[in-house]
């Protein structure tokens, strides 16, 4: 039986890459989630606090709704991991606060509903990377829509909206945030050329033993991991 390797990255393209306007463009966002590093913080990580983040837009005078979609395309898997469906957003409103409840239809933003994430939950599923795979993008990419989509189910697919955005789409926009998780060994801060661990780049440190280098060679110049005769590192 022929085995199927998870790919590293999605390599299928995001929703705004799909949808294109009918007149040439562009939205404005911005979010307080998102620093000045361009990170996410933790507070809207599922590692921790897991809070939906807030979301705000130039307006667009003729917009009968909004769409927003977020995306992971750093995931690995096939597709890109979905964190954010919404659409029906009111076509007057500009911003999405902080913390917008896990419910279909928030009463925070009338006549909005929120999809099913590629977690299979309602609303904002928290960024969560695989512990040391690197930096994750997360693509919030909004949608200025000529009429409402009073029309489309709450169980309705990315693939069932994507469908109606590609007719209705004004204008859109996106911002980028990023967030990772980093491995606590092989992503340790060093201080050292050669990638030591700790403060003391040529202490022989716990986590060095830990990680099956052992401890350092006395001849060897960089300090580094035991190696033999052809510089191979040797393990155990």
């Amino acid at each position: 039986m022929a085995q199927h390797d998870t790919p590293e990255h999605s390599g299928a393209s995001l929703t705004i890459q799909r949808v294109h306007p009918y007149e040439h463009r562009g939205i404005a966002l911005a979010s307080s989630a998102i620093g000045t590093d361009g990170g996410l913080g933790d507070l809207y990580s599922a590692y921790y606090d897991d809070v939906a983040p807030d979301l705000s837009w130039s307006a667009v005078i003729e917009a009968q709704s909004y769409a927003l979609v977020v995306e992971d395309p750093d995931a690995p898997m096939a597709q890109p991991f979905v964190h954010w469906l919404m659409w029906n957003i009111p076509g007057k409103a500009i911003a999405i606060p902080q913390g917008l409840p896990r419910t279909a239809r928030p009463d925070e933003l009338p006549g909005a509903v929120q999809g099913r994430n590629s977690g299979g939950s309602v609303g904002w599923h928290g960024t969560k990377p695989p512990q040391g795979h690197g930096l994750h993008h997360y693509h919030f990419q909004l949608f200025a829509l000529s009429a409402p989509l009073d029309h489309l189910r709450p169980d309705a697919s990315l693939a069932d909206l994507v469908d109606v955005l590609k007719g209705l789409t004004i204008a859109s926009g996106e911002l980028i945030g990023t967030y990772e998780r980093k491995d606590p060994v092989s992503d340790a801060a060093s201080t050292g050329r050669t990638g030591g661990y700790g403060s003391d780049p040529h202490a022989d440190t716990a986590r060095e033993t830990q990680t099956g280098r052992g401890g350092l060679d006395e001849d060897d110049l960089d300090r580094h991991a035991p190696h033999n005769s052809s510089g191979e590192v040797q393990r155990g």
